[in-house]
């Protein structure tokens, strides 16, 4: 019986209550497939800071680094002031685990809860690549006379060669990988950020050209692609871009494929410890009202299991949340599912 260790971070709000849910459905799969889960869990959030003033302790990222997946819950307290528990947390782990990839399934289960016209599930399935220890993230950068008339304030986005050539080798290693249309886009602002994106084009073709000349390149400017995700979304098999614009359309993606109570993500290292979330954040005013969508912590949950080569339990728990999502949830919405939190990781563990 294979055996994986899974560190277990159910963090602030609603997400002790979505990740209870994904790993009862984890262990559903786990039972079928003859595999065994063992789950240490970590306090780190909101709760810990404001009782002991340290958002991670020293210790955190070396213990962590001992695993090879982490379940995250959510991140975000309403008592802590925006940016500490987010840069303290998931952008340290993020960094310094060298999580360099964010991965972003975007996928359409069922036509009902797509906002746009005349798209159904053949037309949205495709994947985001982000960068995702650069950019505008790093935190370069500073002010000048701030709090004066005269204040300046920097941000700056780093990307390096080495930075920028192994997302994009990632990007074109999963096209192939996942063998569908094989064509990568380059999402990107090439006409205005002539530095950072000449870079990231000159990798592109260069890498492509030379090792991956089965992938079609394509480029898209990151306005252009927000037009494009609304109107023709059939357009793209998978995306690669930086960390700015990969947040940005990553939430687009994640209403044409349903709603934030659907959208999974992973921040990968593909040689190391990652982390896989449900990318929407701790909805505190829902806590402990048994109202909220666990499936996107669900499909985290396949996502990890994916990661860990677990392929036929990974594509066991996609049926079953296809199979939940069309048969028995009514609205992808908090409180209007037609089932409690609960209910809904019940239905997914039964149709495994």
């Amino acid at each position: 019986m294979k055996s994986y260790n899974i560190a277990v971070l159910p963090g602030d709000g609603t997400g002790p209550e979505v990740t209870r849910e994904a790993v009862k459905v984890l262990d559903a799969a786990a039972a079928k497939f003859s595999l065994k889960l063992n789950y240490t869990p970590y306090d780190f959030g909101g709760d810990r800071y404001l009782r002991t003033k340290e958002v991670l302790p020293e210790s955190a990222v070396g213990e962590l680094r001992k695993f090879p997946a982490i379940l995250l819950g959510a991140i975000g307290h309403p008592d802590v002031a925006p940016g500490i528990l987010e840069k303290g947390i998931l952008l340290r782990l993020r960094f310094e685990l060298e999580q360099y990839i964010n991965l972003r399934p975007v996928k359409l289960y069922d036509e009902r809860f797509c906002p746009l016209k005349d798209k159904g599930p053949n037309q949205i399935d495709f994947v985001v690549v982000r960068e995702n220890n650069e950019g505008l993230y790093t935190g370069a950068g500073g002010f000048v006379f701030k709090g004066t008339p005269s204040e300046i304030a920097v941000q700056e986005s780093i990307n390096t060669r080495r930075g920028v050539e192994r997302c994009l080798r990632y990007a074109f290693e999963f096209t192939r990988k996942r063998n569908q249309d094989k064509k990568l886009t380059l999402v990107g602002k090439t006409n205005v950020l002539t530095y950072a994106f000449d870079l990231w084009e000159r990798a592109f073709h260069e890498v492509g050209q030379a090792h991956y000349p089965d992938i079609q390149r394509d480029y898209a400017h990151v306005d252009a692609t927000t037009m494009w995700f609304v109107k023709n979304p059939e357009w793209f098999d998978v995306i690669v871009t930086d960390n700015m614009f990969g947040d940005i359309i990553t939430d687009l993606g994640a209403m044409i494929q349903g709603g934030m109570g659907i959208a999974a993500g992973g921040n990968i290292n593909p040689q190391g410890t990652s982390m896989f979330e449900p990318i929407g954040g701790s909805a505190p005013k829902y806590t402990g009202q048994g109202v909220i969508n666990p499936l996107a912590a669900i499909c985290a949950g396949q996502m990890l299991l994916d990661h860990l080569g677990e392929t036929q339990a990974a594509q066991a728990v996609e049926a079953a949340v296809i199979k939940t999502v069309r048969e028995k949830i009514k609205t992808l919405a908090a409180g209007k599912m037609g089932h409690s939190t609960s209910q809904v990781g019940d239905l997914v563990a039964a149709a495994i």
